[in-house]
């Protein structure tokens, strides 16, 4: 019982690091020309587009987890202008997945 118990957490823990790794995956390939590898949106794209800077607290106060999935899910426009496509392919799961790995930028 005891040996069962170990290996149920073993799995549990390589699925967190597996969905951690996968998320860093998956905000490299979707997030990061624009927001920066350190979400500091200090890229040529982010400039131009005003991407903001997820490592300030300040900044980050003012968001909701609501608001950034339905912003990553349905993207993002001002206007007639496309600011942020939205992700495409990805689940409600990864969306929130990727809400939770910027928060984690916070200093």
């Amino acid at each position: 019982m005891k040996q069962l118990v170990i290996i149920s957490l073993l799995v549990g823990a390589a699925a967190v690091v597996s969905t951690s790794a996968g998320t860093k995956d998956t905000y490299e390939k979707e997030c990061a020309r624009c927001h920066g590898s350190d979400g500091k949106g200090d890229t040529k794209m982010g400039r131009k587009l005003g991407a903001k800077d997820y490592t300030d607290p300040k900044f980050q106060e003012t968001l909701k987890d609501d608001h950034m999935f339905k912003t990553i899910k349905e993207g993002l426009k001002e206007g007639d202008k496309t600011k942020m496509k939205p992700a495409e392919g990805l689940s409600d799961d990864e969306i929130k997945a990727l809400v939770a790995y910027m928060r984690a930028f916070k200093k």
